[in-house]
């Protein structure tokens, strides 16, 4: 009950703050997309930094939650901060919820209830050796870097879309290596953990999924971003857990046959509740990307 209440109040502060961060960095300058000066442009913004504040602070609720729990278990239940962003878009636009916003809220719930009863998440596996555990993190880390690449290439909309799900794969691959700190802490002691890799490797990666998530709040309504971003984090959360945290999943085939489709849920959940017409547009106002970004 303790991982369940941790994980939901980390998907609260995070869906707030993805909305209060998307406003602030709608009235950005363009020419400042995927370079580290949007960050210092954004600082200076008050709704910004109370948005990042509550960022901050749902992943320090989502670190707690992982230290408890796996990734496995809290990963779904974060992506419910889709269903608090909702919450505050509506009550800043007083757009009603409407069908597919009621049905976006019914898939997004009963997906995560239905992976967590089919799979039940649990510990207690041998994690994996060296070479897997480089494998699943190059390949999602890879990954993240082939699809900002290729979201220079597309409209604001695409581009958009796949710079949050670039962020989405590096924040569930962020999640992983703060479970892993949390277990050298409680194996080895914070001393170890000082001389490790990992906790700087949560920083550079937290750091860069930030610029990428900004960015893509900079160039497009947030219903572009948000869908894939909330939608990338569990899905590579669960796949690092599973393959080198030692996160354990039922394997039966009635079970993966309902994961699959509590994962599927989630999915279509997401993409509806992101694109509905409440969540903020903010760039409408703005100049063509071609015209103000540097070459």
């Amino acid at each position: 009950m303790a991982v369940f209440l941790l994980g939901v109040g980390a998907a609260c502060c995070l869906g707030f703050g993805f909305v209060l961060q998307q406003r602030a960095a709608a009235r950005a300058p363009l020419a400042d997309f995927l370079s580290f000066r949007l960050l210092l442009d954004l600082i200076r913004m008050p709704d910004w930094l109370l948005g990042v504040g509550l960022m901050v602070c749902g992943q320090v609720l989502g670190a707690v939650a992982l230290a408890y729990g796996e990734v496995s278990l809290v990963e779904p239940l974060t992506a419910t901060n889709l269903l608090f962003a909702m919450a505050l878009s509506r009550r800043l636009t007083g757009q009603p919820l409407g069908w597919n916003g009621w049905l976006g809220v019914a898939l997004l719930a009963l997906g995560v209830t239905g992976f967590i009863v089919a799979g039940r998440p649990r510990g207690g596996g041998p994690e994996a050796g060296a070479l897997r555990h480089w494998l699943v993190f190059g390949t999602v880390a890879g990954l993240a870097l082939l699809l900002t690449l290729k979201a220079r290439r597309l409209p604001r909309s695409g581009e958009a879309a796949l710079l949050g799900l670039a962020a989405g794969l590096l924040y569930g691959l962020q999640d992983s290596l703060t479970r892993v700190c949390g277990q050298i802490v409680q194996d080895d002691g914070l001393a170890t953990l000082v001389v490790s890799w990992q906790p700087y490797a949560v920083g550079g990666i937290g750091l860069t999924g930030m610029l990428l998530v900004q960015s893509a709040f900079e160039t497009a309504p947030l219903r572009m971003s948000l869908p894939s971003l909330t939608a990338a984090q569990p899905i590579a959360g669960i796949v690092c857990g599973v393959g080198f945290l030692g996160d354990r999943l039922r394997f039966t085939a009635g079970a993966l046959a309902w994961e699959a489709a509590g994962l599927a849920a989630i999915v279509l959940g997401v993409v509806l509740l992101g694109r509905h017409p409440a969540m903020p547009t903010g760039v409408a106002e703005k100049s063509p990307v071609s015209a103000t970004r540097l070459p």
